[in-house]
């Protein structure tokens, strides 16, 4: 199965699939040398605590690995969607409030909304894609009803 990607997101992940293999891995590696060093590695909370760390990259580097080999970059310039909110447009919703927010619409591998980047996948994500300008639409949240109104779709 193919996992669309933005082609700033498959740098970003394939930045860090590069420092954690070429940075990290190492100086765990030379941590847990020198923890072992110390000798008796049963009590040895520095052994310990690297050998945890180490699971943790060796697990995000093969996430990683998967997630880049089956990406599939997707430009939503070349796919002509006519004022469309797709996967990968910047749009700029206003809510029940009254308050603007932009989003782009992102994979979950990419997704960080504090910079702005929502998953297609999340509920807001899903209850956008296919809208145009001008388009209402309702999303049923845990806390309870949310309404946006999108107010504009770009393609960068």
């Amino acid at each position: 199965m193919r996992t669309p990607l933005t082609k700033e997101g498959k740098e970003k992940l394939e930045g860090e699939l590069q420092r954690l293999k070429n940075k990290e891995r190492p100086a765990i590696i030379r941590a847990i040398a020198t923890a072992r060093a110390h000798g008796d590695l049963s009590e040895n909370a520095e052994y310990t605590s690297a050998k945890e760390k180490q699971r943790f990259i060796e697990g995000r580097i093969k996430e990683l690995e998967i997630i880049l080999t089956a990406a599939e970059v997707i430009d939503p310039v070349a796919i002509g969607a006519g004022g469309r909110c797709i996967f990968g447009a910047y749009v700029e919703v206003e809510n029940a409030e009254g308050k603007r927010l932009s989003y782009r619409l992102v994979s979950r591998h990419e997704s960080n909304i504090e910079e702005g980047l929502m998953s297609s996948d999340s509920p807001v994500g899903r209850a956008l894609l296919g809208k145009y300008a001008g388009d209402t639409t309702r999303v049923e949240a845990p806390g309870g009803a949310l309404e946006y109104k999108v107010i504009s779709v770009r393609y960068e």
